[in-house]
């Protein structure tokens, strides 16, 4: 039996073999730990939206500068994605998590004091490039440890962090923010990540699978761990991986997903004060609302792809189409609130437009792990992530250009978040048509195989 058929009958049975053992209390402290590693990853991403008000009137920025200042963060986000993900191969999940704690801490650190925009654009631009491989991280340790049918659960378990971070920080630190300063918000922040590094290199110490990596005999990097790989059978260079239907719609269901994410922590609570009317006070709760009903709509994505897959659905429907549906539904209801009037009607579309941003990040991903053999997963993520941090460089900015230009601060959110609703949807509908695990899976089978005797001749 291969090992592709040894993790389907693992699938049919539910059970899980090899290193996927039943859920022992350490997978849970892991798992865990991981939530609360998206969630400090989104709570500082958060704190400058929360901060606008603050960083504009002390640092003198127009709207356009701020919206450029924001979009600092992902200038260097592709580079972190793409080159740490293929370094942390070497020195595995454990010590990779923990150095981008550390860094991230580092990196922000020069903001818990009255600096300047140059200082503040400098620390961005480096918690960016250490923020890049977060999610590539993250998802390779879901792929590690739980099987097909579990795995989207899983990943949006993780990936509600993305959702908790902003749903905890709003409140808390708005409040922060007003009774001391924006600076106070990044003293918090810095003593949380400290102690999630220590707590971490304490519970996965004598994690398999979590420490370096071992070179085989033919130089590729393996677990120490006996970690048998479900794609083993495919044998194919990475940019052959970057060639198929699914790498781009994963990047493209990725790229509209976090045009939504990067607007809402950079632009949200502008929005809702600038545009809405709201005060500030009440948009430190309004602005928790799309982030909690995230966590709903994230978790229940993750239910209903698993259950697709138990009931015999393809993955293109499971993975795909699921997560193209989702996307199309907050596109339309971004259209929608920019065409109504303020009131309780275009709050409600406001807030199901920011409730969906995620799921690309966890349903649609987990399908890459049904064709992607265990070596190419850092490249692989790490390319998808250089694809879609380019929403969060161009959307900020863009966003704030246009409100800079328009007659009216309302106007201008009204004629930016309809050119991102309509992208969104063009953006979903392309990505979801080209996701097909099971079609990537056969063309790569098949590229093997043309390789293999080629590979034995050479030898």
């Amino acid at each position: 039996m291969t090992a592709h058929a040894a993790s389907q009958a693992t699938a049919v049975t539910g059970e899980w073999s090899g290193p996927r053992r039943g859920v022992s209390a350490k997978d849970r402290w892991i798992i865990g730990l991981l939530l609360a590693f998206f969630t400090l990853n989104f709570a500082d991403k958060a704190t400058i939206g929360l901060a606008a008000p603050d960083l504009e009137s002390d640092l003198g920025l127009s709207p356009a500068q701020y919206g450029l200042m924001s979009s600092a963060f992902f200038w260097l986000f592709a580079a972190g994605a793409v080159v740490l993900a293929l370094f942390f191969r070497r020195i595995g999940w454990r010590w990779s998590a923990a150095g981008l704690m550390i860094a991230w801490v580092a990196s922000m650190a020069p903001l818990t004091v009255p600096t300047t925009v140059t200082v503040v654009i400098a620390s961005r631009m480096l918690l960016g490039f250490f923020e890049g491989p977060a999610h590539a991280l993250c998802q390779s340790v879901v792929a590690d440890r739980f099987p097909s049918e579990r795995r989207a659960f899983a990943g949006a378990v993780v990936n509600a962090g993305s959702s908790v971070g902003p749903l905890l920080a709003t409140p808390l630190l708005t409040w922060v923010i007003v009774t001391w300063s924006w600076h106070a918000a990044f003293v918090v922040l810095v003593a949380v990540g400290a102690v999630w590094a220590v707590v971490w290199l304490m519970v996965t110490r004598r994690e398999p699978g979590m420490g370096p990596r071992k070179a085989t005999a033919r130089g590729a990097l393996q677990p120490v761990a006996d970690d048998p790989d479900p794609n083993g059978d495919i044998d194919v260079p990475l940019i052959s991986l970057l060639r198929t239907g699914s790498f781009w719609g994963l990047a493209l269901l990725s790229f509209a997903g976090y045009l939504i994410s990067s607007l809402k922590v950079s632009w949200l609570p502008s929005f809702l004060h600038d545009g809405m009317g709201y005060s500030r006070g009440t948009v430190g709760l309004l602005a928790t609302l799309p982030y909690g009903l995230a966590i709903v709509v994230l978790l229940t994505a993750g239910l209903i792809s698993g259950r697709m897959l138990r009931a015999g659905r393809s993955a293109r429907a499971a993975r795909g189409l699921l997560t193209m549906g989702y996307l199309c539904f907050a596109g339309v209801a971004m259209v929608a609130f920019t065409q109504v009037p303020p009131g309780i009607v275009q709050l409600a579309l406001v807030v199901a437009a920011f409730s969906i941003n995620s799921v690309a990040f966890s349903v649609a991903f987990a399908g890459a792990a049904d064709f992607l053999p265990r070596k190419h997963r850092p490249g692989f993520f790490g390319c998808i992530i250089a694809v879609y941090s380019v929403a969060g460089i161009v959307s900020p900015w863009f966003l704030g250009v246009i409100v800079d230009a328009a007659d009216t601060v309302s106007q201008g959110y009204a004629d930016g978040f309809l050119v991102v609703g309509i992208t969104i949807c063009v953006f979903a509908v392309a990505g979801g048509l080209l996701l097909n695990p099971a079609r990537s899976r056969e063309v790569l089978l098949a590229e093997t195989a043309r390789r293999r005797p080629v590979a034995e001749a050479a030898r």
